[in-house]
């Protein structure tokens, strides 16, 4: 029975649990995490945060964005949230098409290529009145697309999970991605650190220059190390009972299907509910923490980029703790409750933290638990779908819509509360109430026995 289920049908995809297979997917990891250190965590916001404020305590920072006045902020949290709408948009689509022809490694390639060279793009993004120069609108839709193709390509990535590694080893794989991540994107952080820090160590003057110059190296850094994956990952199985629909309706329709089936089944629906709820505080976390410290703490980008390093360091444990904790001891859904609970507090400590040192030990706190609950959501998720099933991606396309979606209502709230109330602490208030539903979910689906999903 062991090796009937370590066996695949999928054609080309081979024999589960092959140890090539898992490190080169783990790579894709490796290779654009860096794009979610350095663009969405440290640099970039912190950079963004720079040259669009004017840096007096007393005022709003205001930018205007194709003539209109926003403050700035809220254009970002706002561009964030568009992107993820777009992808919750794109990727039924895409992932029909993917399922029907059996190329979801050529939609990884393309949405790889998209952000990675829109991020290097971000080379170009300057605002100095001195120069006349102002790139503003420009850079932030860069901005918007490389988000895109970074949430578009793991729509794809995710559905090798289940295809590579069987149930029993879907926790140890999905944490050693999220590993493989962390540590990739430390090493290039440390390169871009340098640069930043040390310019006059490659003769620099140019304040903004080694800002920029990391950008681009996050794009050579995200297209290069994808080639692991691409030269190794089975390009997939086509479904040819949905070769003959629609290919723009059909990813919807998948979608309905899913969701039809998901009804049907209370211990999916509900962990999928919960997702949506926690994903709302998690991300938009992740994605605003450097603007807020700087914002709010006013600390330098130095130790705003030393703390996120740290965080990433802390995060490997934490991932690794998690993945432990869950199929050693207390299985998953004891240990995301125990994690959401941990984020409660972590938020609502946010509100009142007013010191270097209160951030740092919130920090530590949120990378101990940030790959944890990452890792743990797509593993638990990953256990229950169907294990025979050619067309995994339209059911980790519904699980990523779901992620996207609750993006898109996290990123927005966050920007707008703080427009309404004119501070993001604020905003923070309403990330924990976000996880407040979230627990109660998943309190809620212990009341329920796990079953696999069953295909029609």
């Amino acid at each position: 029975m062991k090796d009937e289920l370590s066996k695949s049908s999928y054609g080309d995809l081979g024999v589960k649990n092959d140890k090539k297979t898992i490190r080169s997917w783990a790579f894709f990891d490796w290779a654009n995490s860096a794009y979610n250190l350095v663009i969405t965590s440290t640099i970039f916001p912190a950079y963004y945060t720079a040259i669009t404020g004017d840096k007096d305590d007393n005022t709003i920072d205001y930018v205007y964005f194709f003539g209109y006045k926003i403050i700035n902020s809220a254009l970002y949290t706002y561009a964030m949230a568009f992107a993820f709408l777009v992808i919750a948009i794109l990727s039924p689509i895409l992932s029909s098409i993917a399922d029907t022809r059996g190329n979801k490694k050529i939609f990884m390639k393309m949405f790889t290529y998209i952000g990675a060279i829109a991020c290097s793009a971000l080379f170009f993004f300057e605002i100095n009145a001195d120069k006349g120069v102002n790139t503003l609108n420009f850079s932030v839709i860069m901005f918007v697309i490389a988000a895109v193709g970074f949430w578009g390509s793991l729509v794809f990535y995710n559905s090798y999970l289940p295809e590579i590694a069987t149930v029993e080893e879907q926790d140890n794989v999905s944490a050693k991605g999220f590993t493989f991540g962390y540590v990739g994107s430390i090493i290039l952080q440390i390169i871009c650190f340098v640069f930043v820090f040390k310019p006059e160590w490659f003769g620099i003057v140019d304040a903004s220059v080694p800002a920029r110059l990391s950008f681009l190296l996050v794009g050579i850094w995200w297209i290069g190390f994808a080639q692991i994956p691409f030269r190794n990952l089975p390009k997939g199985s086509p479904n040819f009972k949905t070769e003959k629909k629609n290919i723009m309706s059909s990813g919807f329709q998948e979608l309905n299907k899913v969701w039809k089936q998901v009804k049907q089944m209370k211990y999916l629906k509900r962990f999928l509910f919960a997702f949506f709820f926690y994903s709302m505080g998690v991300q938009t976390v992740m994605l605003v923490a450097t603007i807020f410290g700087e914002k709010i703490l006013h600390l330098p980008t130095t130790k705003l980029i030393a703390t996120i390093l740290i965080l990433q360091l802390v995060a490997i444990p934490g991932a690794m703790l998690m993945s432990y904790l869950s199929s050693k001891r207390f299985g998953n859904v004891n240990v995301l409750i125990g994690v959401v609970i941990i984020w409660i507090g972590s938020c609502i400590s946010a509100y009142f933290i007013h010191t270097e040192m209160q951030f740092y030990a919130l920090a530590a706190v949120i990378g101990l638990i940030m790959g944890g609950i990452q890792s743990l959501s797509r593993s638990t998720y990953s256990k229950f779908l169907p294990q025979s099933s050619p067309d995994h991606t339209s059911f980790f396309s519904f699980y990523d819509v779901t992620e996207k979606v609750a993006l898109v209502f996290g990123m927005f709230s966050f920007g707008y509360i703080e427009v309404l109330s004119g501070s993001m602490r604020n905003s923070v208030i309403a990330l924990a109430l976000f996880f407040v539903f979230g627990l109660v979910f998943l309190l809620l689906l212990k009341k329920v026995e796990p079953k696999a999903v069953v295909v029609d």
